[in-house]
């Protein structure tokens, strides 16, 4: 529990524990975020690391002058082209030794099947749209890797997908981040991150509920 609350504090908190890690780390800090955005996508047991409102913070202090933007941004998108390459890799070999361990807990099998639904329906396409859904993005790779998409298609719909999430939320942090109103409520933004990302997902689940 201990754990679930400090993780729960992090991603509330995010732009107030990244400025500790900086003074605390300093050029560090670097190998921090990467580590952190590259296992984000990188491991199907690891969903619940913070990916959008991180990276939006991260532009916000790189707009500051607290991070250096450029090292940021090139980082952070290896990091996350980088991830879903090793997550791939992981679902094309051992995908279905995973599967097939009786009451593992390593994998929830409910976010395994809402992504093979979404993968399904969009096809390719899926592992560029899934960048901007939580979870969803953890298990997409996973899914393409154990469906045997070929893997020169998955680096192409891979670079996109990577590059548009980072690009988009790492330019909003820096061109909105430090807006007064914004910075004072960074709280609320974070919330409102987390619950437009949730949308895409959510909706369709209430919707089948009330079917």
């Amino acid at each position: 529990m201990e754990l679930i609350s400090a993780l729960f504090d992090f991603v509330l908190h995010v732009d107030k524990h990244l400025l500790e890690i900086i003074r605390d780390y300093g050029t560090w800090t670097y190998l921090v975020l990467f580590i952190i955005i590259f296992s984000e996508t990188g491991f199907v047991v690891t969903p619940f690391l913070p990916g959008d409102s991180l990276i939006f913070v991260i532009g916000a202090l790189g707009a500051s002058g607290a991070l250096n933007f450029k090292v940021a941004l090139i980082l952070l998108i290896i990091a996350a082209v980088g991830g879903n390459t090793l997550n791939y890799f992981i679902g094309r070999m051992i995908g279905d030794k995973l599967l097939g361990m009786k009451n593992t807990r390593l994998i929830k099998q409910e976010y395994l099947h809402k992504t093979q639904v979404f993968y399904k329906r969009h096809g390719g396409k899926a592992i560029i749209l899934s960048r901007f859904l939580p979870i969803i993005r953890t298990f997409a790779p996973f899914v393409a890797g154990l469906g045997e998409m070929k893997f020169m298609k998955f680096c192409f719909f891979n670079m996109i997908g990577g590059m548009a999430w980072v690009l988009l939320f790492i330019f909003a942090g820096y061109f909105f981040g430090n807006i007064p109103a914004v910075k004072s409520n960074f709280t609320y933004v974070i919330f409102g991150i987390i619950f437009v990302s949730l949308l895409p997902t959510v909706i369709p689940y209430i919707r089948s509920k009330i079917k």
